[in-house]
């Protein structure tokens, strides 16, 4: 508690715990249904888009925030909006859009000269420069989000249990795909401005991972997955203030040794 406060006492730092404690929340949600329904490659891609956002937003001389928001949205539209037939075109869809991206995110830096601070920034993390307004528009978004996923979120579950017979059921199995895809958009862009772009993936997947493993109740996994993000989130900024590295990297250690203990641990039942 002694070390909460001396960090508390610093306003940047106070921001940053904020709004990591506002993305852990909508992260660890967002990714216990991206695991339940397999869709970890979908959610790495919009991972691996929020660079190129970024980096536009900082070419147009805007908030890097707009260019995360706008391209991890756009991108779910695309592979949500396109029809597929066989689960092989999803996994290509995906990584057409991925790879497409990624590489309009060099071009973008390329094109405002961005030096290699500014590349690992975006790449890797960073809890400096966090404002007041930004942590207002996180808490914004992550409120719209968790509320239509509230909404959807029954239906949600049926679909993803099993679509076939969710479907059967006249549940809108389609719709509520593409909806759930915008809203992991949201969060892989809420995300990306605490652990980076590449790191991003880590605060979704491995505390959900995680909470399934410890429990297959639904409320109660979604309960211990967000314990668990907020959890790492709060000891990754702790670490990072105090060492010269970045907080990415302190997310997906404390992310990755947390759920290699569980596995450890854990007795087939």
């Amino acid at each position: 508690m002694t070390v909460i406060r001396e960090l508390w006492s610093y306003p940047f730092m106070v921001n940053a715990f904020r709004a990591g404690t506002i993305v852990a929340v909508l992260a660890a949600v967002m990714g216990w249904f991206m695991v339940l329904r397999r869709q970890s490659f979908a959610g790495h891609t919009l991972a691996m888009v929020s660079f190129p956002g970024a980096a536009c937003a900082t070419l147009l001389g805007v908030a890097a925030g707009y260019g995360y928001f706008a391209f991890c949205v756009a991108a779910a539209l695309v592979i949500a909006a396109v029809p597929r037939r066989e689960a092989g075109q999803d996994a290509a869809l995906t990584g057409t859009v991925q790879a497409f991206l990624l590489a309009c995110g060099y071009l973008f830096v390329a094109l405002y000269k961005g030096f290699l601070g500014g590349v690992n920034s975006l790449l890797f993390g960073s809890f400096l420069g966090i404002t007041g307004t930004q942590v207002e528009v996180l808490a914004l978004v992550a409120a719209v989000a968790l509320g239509v996923l509230a909404v959807i979120g029954r239906p949600l579950l049926f679909a993803s249990v099993d679509a076939d017979v969710a479907a059967a059921r006249g549940v809108p199995v389609r719709a509520l795909s593409a909806v759930f895809l915008v809203l992991l958009g949201t969060a892989t862009a809420g995300a990306s401005q605490i652990t980076g772009a590449l790191l991003v993936f880590a605060l979704l997947v491995m505390p959900a991972a995680t909470a399934q493993l410890l429990t297959a109740r639904p409320v109660l996994s979604l309960a211990v997955g967000v314990l668990i993000a907020v959890a790492v989130t709060w000891g990754a900024l702790t670490a990072a203030y105090y060492s010269p590295y970045p907080i990415g990297f302190y997310v997906t250690g404390f992310a990755f040794g947390g759920y290699v203990l569980v596995r450890a641990v854990r007795r087939p039942v």
